[in-house]
């Protein structure tokens, strides 16, 4: 398979585009976002019927917490794919590094599909559950920083904010597909079949959509942005030594602002689910159904919040985000224990993910906004990788481990904690929407 992007489709540099060019270059980066998060979240949505087969034992909580553990080590190898894949679609192309992530994550969902269970190969069927998230984590770890730096700089200046947000939108579009899929197999095979073999389909659905996504990218326009900065020869070689000397600042203001951010996210969407039949005593497909639903309209809401972010500045959202998680993160999960109503159960998972909006319709862009071209596919993706390993990847982990160590509501304490130490941030942070280092239109065109 040849990783060279195709440039019949548009050429490495074909003059300004058009807002024709620019919708169909940003639905090709977002589709293939969709698909490396479905690939993603498909691990997480299915961890309680796959956890049994990899991870036998008579302690459910068990089960997932080794499960979760593997979800936990897959982001270890996100820095490792956002250093490496950050340098490559610096040096060689947004597009470029867009299809080779790609090609990574649907070898990893294959993978898993195939994989054996522990009853028939031991010890190696975990060890190899491990190596494909490995590779998975390694993927993702470049898609974050390619896209985002794609979708920012493919976007009008004065509609960065709407479009970029799309990338959040296929990101939960990838997530709701994976929980959708989830439902329409509970809705035809039993809970037997799902346990010994159905968990696999979604796996493999992913790895065939991945071949679809490679061929699509292939054809994308490489953004005017990177062009611009490759004929700049005295521009420095993107790496981490000079991401780390020349833009400290930048660096610790992504990891500080992604922090808060990535936790909330993974708290209030991936681990949600979980709770919701772990701790909230909702069944499998109650608990199903109340993500999927809450799911659907928070995705619609981020482009409506980005759009906002074009007109009023990025800070305005991003400190709501702030107070509205240290003021109601705690009581929201707190709430979701005792409720017993479905609806109501809805009314708070909803709610939170309210909340998050002000942060992950934005965060995108934001980061972009902070770094020249020449390094801001490094820039955006390895502080961002670093925070979302220590914080967003360990999240379940974390919460799981408390809860059986008899300190539950400690993980909502720990959420509301890590979201103020990025409200300060928020707070001392410009308004990247008139403070920035991507030229406004008008300035390429001079």
């Amino acid at each position: 398979m040849n990783l060279q992007t195709d440039s019949r489709t548009f050429p490495a540099h074909a003059g300004h585009p058009t807002q024709k060019s620019r919708l169909w270059s940003i639905f090709g980066g977002s589709m293939g976002n969709l698909v490396e998060w479905y690939d993603w979240y498909v691990y997480s949505a299915f961890t309680l019927y796959f956890a049994p087969v990899f991870f036998p034992s008579d302690d459910s909580t068990a089960q997932l917490l080794n499960a979760a553990a593997i979800f936990a080590v897959g982001f270890l190898m996100r820095p490792l794919g956002a250093w490496l894949m950050g340098m490559y679609a610096d040096r060689k192309g947004r597009k470029a590094g867009l299809t080779l992530s790609v090609v990574l994550m649907g070898g990893g969902s294959m993978m898993v599909a195939i994989i054996p269970g522990y009853a028939t190969i031991g010890v190696a069927s975990p060890l190899l559950l491990l190596f494909a998230r490995l590779l998975q984590g390694l993927s993702v770890g470049g898609e974050y920083g390619a896209s985002a730096t794609y979708l920012s700089e493919m976007a009008a200046s004065k509609r960065r904010g709407f479009f970029s947000s799309f990338q959040y939108v296929t990101l939960i579009a990838g997530q709701l597909l994976a929980l959708c899929v989830l439902l329409l197999l509970q809705k035809v095979l039993s809970e037997a079949q799902l346990e010994q073999w159905g968990w696999r389909i979604p796996f493999a659905v992913g790895g065939i959509m991945a071949v679809s996504v490679f061929y699509l990218r292939r054809g994308l326009r490489e953004t005017e942005a990177f062009t611009d900065a490759q004929a700049d020869h005295k521009a420095p070689k993107s790496t981490g030594l000079a991401l780390f000397r020349d833009h400290p600042r930048e660096v610790f203001t992504v990891m500080a602002l992604t922090a808060g951010g990535t936790l909330a996210f993974y708290a209030y969407s991936t681990y949600m689910q979980k709770f919701l039949v772990n701790s909230a005593g909702f069944g499998r497909q109650t608990a199903t159904g109340i993500m999927a639903s809450a799911l659907f309209i928070y995705m619609l809401l981020q482009p409506v919040a980005g759009a906002l972010s074009d007109r009023i500045g990025r800070k305005p959202l991003l400190v709501s985000f702030g107070l509205g998680g240290v003021l109601f993160t705690t009581a929201i999960f707190t709430r979701l224990e005792t409720v017993t109503s479905s609806f109501a159960a809805f009314l708070l998972v909803l709610g939170a993910l309210i909340i998050v909006t002000g942060y992950t319709s934005i965060n995108a862009v934001v980061k972009a906004e902070l770094f020249p071209a020449h390094i801001r596919t490094l820039g955006v993706a390895l502080p961002y990788a670093l925070a979302n390993t220590l914080f967003g990847g360990t999240a379940e982990y974390v919460a799981l481990w408390l809860k059986q160590a008899g300190m539950e509501n400690g993980f909502y304490w720990y959420v509301t904690a890590m979201i103020g130490v990025s409200l300060v941030v928020y707070l001392r942070l410009p308004d990247t929407r008139t403070h920035n280092q991507m030229p406004a239109d008008e300035e390429r065109l001079s």
